[in-house]
């Protein structure tokens, strides 16, 4: 299939991870595997707000950085960052240095903790998983064409977070985040990871 690259391994993958060594082992071991953990939901909800407009290779090479300007992604700390943290992330030159998405950052932690306060451990991740009715909605796609920019469950989950309080989560970013977080499982039809999912 023209979607479809085959590997110096040998195994065809999607395309759109190319030949970058580092894009396909987020495509083998990350991308579209269930996530159910709080944190690890937050943090690539926050990248994938840091993504848009921008290709996810671009933030893929950046997250260790990401990680290090944002503490690990420690909802609590982050919430805790101010105007001069803005000022200082906006000086740094390994990650993207955007107000609007670094001030987005800071909210999203915000509306994370107010989440977790009111539900407890586990909140978030059932707040996102409620989205797909709590199990991975398999679509294996034939062409990167039959890959929609954003889904009904998508639009959903982007008004929820609105709703309490997030920011940066329009449709195609949660779309985006579904589909990196193993919610929804897009790998093309023909891909070495379809077939082993």
């Amino acid at each position: 299939m023209a979607d479809l690259i085959v590997g110096a391994d040998g195994r065809p993958r999607c395309r759109w991870c190319g030949d970058d060594p580092e894009y396909q082992r987020y495509h083998d071991e990350e991308w579209g595997v269930p996530v159910h953990d709080d944190r690890a939901l937050f943090e690539k909800l926050c990248l994938e707000g840091f993504q848009a407009g921008l290709s996810w290779i671009t933030i893929l090479r950046k997250r260790e950085n990401f990680r290090l300007a944002f503490h690990g992604f420690d909802p609590a700390r982050i919430a805790a960052m101010d105007a001069d943290d803005v000022e200082r992330l906006m000086g740094d030159p390994g990650i993207v240095r955007n107000r609007l998405k670094i001030q987005a950052t800071i909210t999203n932690a915000q509306a994370w903790l107010k989440l977790l306060e009111a539900e407890g451990e586990g909140a978030f991740a059932r707040f996102v998983w409620d989205a797909v009715g709590g199990e991975t909605q398999v679509n294996r796609p034939r062409t990167m064409a039959d890959i929609p920019g954003a889904t009904p469950a998508a639009t959903a989950l982007s008004k929820r977070l609105k709703k309490a309080g997030f920011r940066f989560v329009g449709p195609t970013i949660a779309y985006a985040f579904i589909q990196s977080m193993g919610l929804v499982d897009d790998h093309l039809e023909g891909c070495w990871r379809a077939s082993s999912a």
